[in-house]
């Protein structure tokens, strides 16, 4: 069941890129903050098809779940803070709380204890790897949760404020799109790999990223003529 991994790896690879090279070209901060959240989300995936097809290491669930259970959401919803709150101020403070929650979840997992015999299930789950209440075990609950609720309501802010414009139509479509596949993610996903179910989660991924990317492209349709230098870009 590594297919569905890795389909969502190449997607969120190419999803990256695209948004890598918007940040080169524009220099917004949110879009660099978005390429990351999206390469790390590529690299989770990436672990998971390694992990199902060969076995799970520590190294291995260790990158799945700093990358793709903890972090890559805390830098989607600060990307949608910097795209909503365009203060130099306000971004640096964001960039330091990212910058923090990195540290703080590489310090956990460095000192955190896996469960050999865990890490031989199909889909391992946090709360048997790490023990049941663990610091690691709650890395999840402590910062991705919280992060995607901030991720959704400004996603849903954007949107509301597009409402009944027909120049901004795209955009709201695209950006109802990506909260969507965030939800498909943060939601189903982490309820089916809470429960083990190796189908599912799996589809989830890609389901989720694929939904988001296709928003994204969606989003820089343009209901009304552009000039010629511009190009699509996440609303």
């Amino acid at each position: 069941m590594w297919v569905f991994p890795l389909l969502a790896a190449v997607v969120a690879g190419v999803f990256a890129g695209l948004v890598a090279g918007q940040y080169v070209s524009r220099r917004r901060p949110y879009q660099l903050a978005w390429a990351i959240a999206l390469a790390m989300y590529a690299a989770a995936s990436l672990a998971i098809v390694f992990g199902v097809a060969g076995g799970w290491t520590t190294g291995e669930f260790g990158t799945f779940w700093a990358l793709g259970a903890v972090l890559n959401v805390p830098f989607l919803a600060g990307g949608e803070l910097m795209l909503l709150v365009r203060n130099r101020t306000v971004q640096a403070a964001i960039w330091i709380t990212l910058v923090f929650l990195t540290a703080y979840t590489i310090s956990v997992l460095r000192g955190a204890a896996f469960d050999a015999v865990a890490l031989a299930e199909e889909l391992p789950s946090g709360k048997h790897v790490f023990g049941d209440g663990s610091a690691a075990h709650r890395l999840p609950q402590l910062i991705s949760i919280p992060s995607y609720l901030v991720l959704l309501g400004g996603a849903l802010w954007s949107a509301w404020r597009m409402r009944g414009r027909p120049e901004r139509r795209e955009r709201f479509t695209g950006t109802l799109m990506i909260a969507l596949g965030a939800t498909v993610i943060a939601g189903f996903g982490s309820a089916f790999a809470a429960l083990g179910l190796l189908a599912a989660f799996s589809l989830s991924l890609a389901v989720g990223i694929s939904a988001m990317f296709a928003g994204f492209l969606w989003a820089g349709r343009s209901s009304t003529p552009a000039p010629a230098s511009a190009s699509a870009e996440v609303p």
